[in-house]
């Protein structure tokens, strides 16, 4: 078993545990817009949450590297205290949060980033994953301010969040640095996963000849929107996962060293590099 899925794994019982045992926990979380929007966009991915065990080492890795800032959002959270979980902003602007994993469970180390994709009804949509082979991890759960969140998984087995927002979701932007700005789908199947988000959240599939290739990226949208890609997981034997591309203005200036260093102290990963057919460079995995 790889370290993901063993991370995931124990984010789910974690989860599981929380949404159905403890009857004095009752999270509130802060809402994700600064301002109500009062509009849900079904499909978008507009939520990213960080969990670590390591806060402190998490929010000097982000903030040197992009510069982001973490605010306490000054409110009972039902859990840990206010530094438990904090806002990320970029200039000011919201673009995820940082959960504390020592406020929830000491034992499992479950550090990773939890992407989450907007659902006008979350009760109709845990309906359409059951009924197209995802499970529902853990069922809808009320976290107050927020709104309400369901951990799923999809028929190929990657793991992800539905949020009903409480307020209406962050409006569409430009992409800006330092900012999230894609997600993609690494999938051992990706025509059972496009059958089945398809069905969840209404996703078409356009599918994009990669030049000078015979294959072809994969975008899926709503509303003639592009919301996300999915692509073969190119790890055979590693399970499939959402994962998030921050923009960034020059990759030169963010080393491998620097990453590598990073995920080694604070998660326990160690790199393997993988070299690429046909050129000089490598992959690290």
């Amino acid at each position: 078993m790889t370290a993901l899925s063993k991370r995931i794994i124990s984010l789910t019982l974690l989860f599981a545990t929380l949404a159905v045992g403890c009857a004095t926990f009752s999270p509130d979380l802060p809402a994700i817009t600064d301002s109500p929007t009062g509009a849900r966009q079904t499909g978008k991915i507009v939520w990213h949450d960080l969990l670590t065990n390591t806060p402190e080492a998490s929010r000097k890795f982000y903030g040197e590297l992009f510069g982001w800032e973490f605010e306490s959002p000054g409110m009972d959270l039902g859990f840990g205290d206010e530094s438990s979980y904090m806002l990320i902003r970029y200039n000011g602007n919201l673009i995820g949060g940082m959960i504390d994993t020592n406020a929830l469970n000491k034992k499992n180390n479950i550090s990773q980033w939890v992407t989450m994709m907007s659902v006008d009804d979350i009760q109709s949509a845990a309906t359409a994953i059951a009924e197209s082979g995802g499970k529902i991890l853990t069922p809808p759960t009320e976290l107050k301010t927020r709104g309400m969140l369901a951990i799923v998984e999809d028929p190929t087995g990657a793991v992800f969040a539905l949020i009903q927002t409480k307020n209406g979701d962050p409006v569409d932007h430009e992409p800006v640095h330092n900012d999230f700005f894609w997600d993609e789908l690494w999938t051992s199947d990706v025509e059972q996963a496009s059958n089945f988000y398809h069905h969840v959240v209404g996703y078409e599939r356009e599918d994009r000849r990669i030049d000078g290739t015979d294959r072809s990226y994969h975008v899926l949208k709503k509303d003639d929107k592009p919301r996300a890609g999915i692509m073969s997981n190119p790890f055979e034997g590693e399970r499939p996962v959402w994962v998030n591309y921050i923009r960034v203005e020059d990759p030169a200036t963010i080393t491998v060293e620097q990453a590598s260093n990073f995920y080694h102290h604070v998660v326990g990963y160690e790199r393997e590099d993988r070299p690429i057919d046909g050129t000089d460079r490598s992959y690290h995995v």
